[in-house]
């Protein structure tokens, strides 16, 4: 390996525009892998055409006009009998005018992008041909990801160079026995430069055995350095816990029902964990409505039994606000002293919850991410509770850890109840076991989903307004196409205005994005009491308030949102025994895509399922929050592609980890040269 200076054509301009793209030396540039290729030797029938890809295509003039507009422009009709196409030329020239003739048979290559006439492309090359014209006889050319200023016959150029003089050096760091039998300089050559005859369908899935010889050895560096976390935190001595006898006995008995199979298997398999010396690492999931909280409150009695702090910890205010509400009810008869935290608190009221937290006497702390700000010192803390996991980052969870006694660490319960696909669960938070709480308490009533278009919105405004009027609650959620908190609040103030106007009687409430959050409290709070009938809000209200009475949900635009966070919104409802009704409105024509995923939402309630639907659907980032995941950082692995590898890759950590420690650093280095840093945090 050298530095990419070493190369012809690399001076210290290049050389800045390579780093943009994280490119220091010429292992770095072997493994920037193409994200497309163009094919100049194979007609593509125009009824297949992605936008966005470049294409060799071929067909009949069918029409020539100019369209009248600011810039003279020429638009040619393209036929192939399969589908059509529209040529735009905004320079017009004698050569192009001659060869766009009527009745011309023409070959073209160019992107297809989407434009007034439907497909279109912009100035693509053209020759005029005759019927047996013979194909260029040209290998796949690889497109990379660039950056304004590098062309890609440069990167072609410097690759080419990198693959001639330093391939052979390359080290073979998976283990002959895993690998399926492509060497590491082979596999790179053959994507770099697919041979003519390479299987292009194969290429652009991903599934060639050249690139997934590469997925596989990137998936194993990821899931090592997720195991190497998880072996760093672990060396850090936690307290050890008996299982709780008398306030888990306590807390259970002073409940009006009876915890569910699936809560009882979870909570043995926490209390399991907390008698061990090291720090429990265990992700909660659960269900909308499946009882979390609950599981919670016994593995804290474990701790709180033998005299050591617990802190929970919610991502906003107004959940953070019901837990401790929750938890004031189950502990404070206990005799335990409860204690909350928050952003907000200021002057004495803050001095006063600090001093409690760090003296002691505050047994179990509520609050949101105010509980890592340095100032804020535990007495003896020995479990962490964190809701809601998608909201916080690594950093955050990992910053909890420090605020054990000296030398111990705090063990980890962390929550959720968005459900994540197994897949997704093992690579985004492989240094956490994980339980799942997957059976609702009884007294639920399933909520019926029904799909409604937007032009029957009237009938169903004047259904809920009836429905209000004699009691039940309801929520009325905005979403809007561009995702902006600005327009999302200006569209909830516009509903709010229309159905107050409409339906003076109304008590209504509006909470959307852009208003402070003790302003949003408030009017929650009035809905929770039952003084507001009907709740306009944006998707603010998607996580975590409980409000028992209210029965009916309608959500705007449903086919713009993902599955998972339509169901996080479709929970709000259905937590008390009234059947509850969930209307999703939709606007003509939906996208295949939408007609799925509203279909899918019609037919289950089951988190689970609907989460593995939308990871099919929209890929991960979506799923867990893109900021605490960024793409996940994969060079050339998809998620939602290379699920099945992932146990194997797993496995594979495991054996190197255990058999050939220097490989799995060598790895990282390769693959995640910025991961190490988590561990250490």
């Amino acid at each position: 390996m050298a530095a990419v200076h070493q190369l012809q054509g690399v001076g210290n301009a290049a050389a800045a525009l390579l780093e943009k793209l994280n490119i220091f030396n010429t292992d770095d540039l072997l493994f920037h892998l193409p994200r497309d290729y163009e094919d100049r030797s194979t007609i593509i029938p125009m009824n297949q055409l992605s936008v966005g890809r470049s294409y060799l295509l071929e067909g009949i003039v069918k029409g020539v006009d100019f369209p009248p507009g600011k810039r003279k422009s020429m638009a040619v009709l393209l036929d192939d009998d399969c589908g059509k196409v529209t040529l735009r030329f905004y320079h017009i020239y004698k050569g192009i005018t001659d060869r766009c003739k009527l009745g011309h048979r023409l070959r073209i290559f160019g992107e297809v992008r989407v434009g007034a006439r439907g497909l279109e492309m912009y100035h693509p090359e053209l020759q005029v041909i005759t019927e047996d014209t013979p194909l260029p006889q040209t290998q796949l050319t690889a497109i990379y990801p660039a950056t304004e200023g590098l062309t890609q016959p440069k990167i072609r150029d410097y690759i080419q160079q990198a693959l001639a003089q330093y391939s052979d050096h390359l080290p073979e760091l998976l283990p002959a026995k895993f690998s399926n039998g492509y060497a590491l300089k082979q596999a790179l050559e053959y994507i770099h430069h697919p041979p003519v005859n390479a299987n292009m369908l194969q290429l652009a899935q991903g599934s060639h055995p050249a690139q997934q010889r590469l997925i596989f050895e990137e998936l194993v560096a990821h899931q090592i350095s997720l195991l190497t976390r998880r072996a760093f935190i672990q060396q850090v001595e936690a307290p050890s816990f008996a299982p709780s006898k008398t306030y888990a006995k306590q807390l259970l008995a002073s409940l009006a029902f009876e915890m569910t199979g699936a809560q009882k298997r979870v909570s043995k398999e926490i209390a399991q964990d907390l008698k061990a010396n090291k720090p429990m690492l265990r992700l909660v999931q659960g269900d909308v409505g499946a009882g979390k909280t609950l599981v919670a409150g016994v593995a804290a009695c474990h701790a709180l039994e033998e005299s050591w702090q617990v802190a929970l910890m919610a991502p906003t205010e107004i959940l953070a606000e019901q837990h401790y509400l929750n938890f004031k009810r189950w502990f404070e008869p206990l005799g335990l002293n409860i204690a909350w935290l928050s952003g907000k608190q200021k002057g004495k009221a803050r001095a006063a919850a600090e001093q409690v937290i760090r003296d002691g006497s505050a047994h179990l702390v509520i609050g949101t991410h105010a509980l890592f700000q340095e100032n804020v010192e535990f007495a003896k803390l020995g479990l962490v509770i964190i809701d809601e996991q998608h909201r916080f980052g690594v950093d955050q969870r990992l910053a909890l850890r420090n605020k054990g006694l000296d030398g111990m660490s705090p063990h980890q319960l962390v929550m959720t109840a968005t459900p994540i696909p197994r897949t997704l669960a093992m690579s985004a938070y492989g240094d956490l076991d994980t339980s799942v709480i997957d059976e609702l308490p009884p007294g639920r009533t399933p909520i019926q989903t029904v799909t409604i278009p937007l032009d029957r919105r009237e009938q169903v405004l004047q259904r809920i307004a009836t429905n209000c009027a004699e009691g039940k609650q309801a929520y009325w959620v905005c979403t809007l196409v561009e995702q902006s908190e600005t327009l999302d609040a200006q569209a909830a103030e516009a509903t709010f205005a229309e159905i107050r106007e409409r339906f003076p009687a109304l008590n209504i409430g509006l909470v959307h994005g852009k208003m402070k959050a003790d302003e949003k409290q408030a009017v929650m709070q009035q809905f929770k009491n039952n003084e507001l009938q009907l709740l306009i809000a944006t998707t603010v209200i998607e996580v975590g308030v409980d409000v028992p009475n209210a029965s009916i949900m309608v959500i705007e635009n449903a086919e713009r949102l993902g599955l998972s966070q339509l169901h996080q919104l479709r929970g709000r409802v259905g937590r008390g025994a009234k059947a509850s009704f969930c209307a999703l409105l939709y606007k003509h024509p939906l996208s295949q895509n939408g007609q799925e995923r509203l279909r899918i939402m019609r037919e289950t309630n089951d988190g689970f399922m609907i989460a593995e639907k939308d990871l099919e659907l929209r890929g991960p980032g979506e799923l867990l929050g893109t900021k605490q995941t960024g793409d996940m950082n994969f060079r050339v692995a998809k998620l939602e592609r290379d699920d099945h590898l992932l146990n194997q890759a797993h496995y594979v950590a495991q054996q190197i980890l255990k058999d050939y420690p220097d490989q799995a650093e060598a790895l990282l280095q390769r693959w995640l040269p910025e991961a190490p840093r988590y561990a250490y945090v």
